[in-house]
């Protein structure tokens, strides 16, 4: 199955933070389709690699609802994902909090 579901991507800086969304797989974990608000990569350089840089977070929402995790990034390369255990908490907290009837 290839269930990718769009999710804000939250990069913390020392005084800022930099914001983007991408498409997290639910089977593997991994993110693409990237795309930073008012940054330009090219310019000021991947965020992880910035000496502010602290760490990155996703928010997964449905229906005014949220589920906040964490994301690993790979300094090198720029690329983010989700740990095994990370991505077997969203599901878990993601299908009680999605299922729950609006109120």
């Amino acid at each position: 199955m290839d269930l990718k579901v769009p999710i804000t991507i939250i990069d913390e800086l020392s005084e800022d933070e930099i914001q983007s969304t991408g498409l997290l797989d639910m089977a593997s974990g991994d993110i693409s389709k990237v795309e930073y608000e008012d940054y330009n990569v090219a310019t000021e350089d991947l965020p992880a690699r910035r000496s502010d840089y602290e760490f990155t977070s996703g928010i997964l929402s449905n229906r005014g609802k949220d589920v906040e995790f964490r994301i690993d990034v790979n300094r090198t390369t720029g690329q983010y994902s989700v740990s095994a255990n990370e991505l077997e908490e969203i599901k878990t907290r993601a299908a009680s909090l999605f299922a729950a009837k609006p109120n």
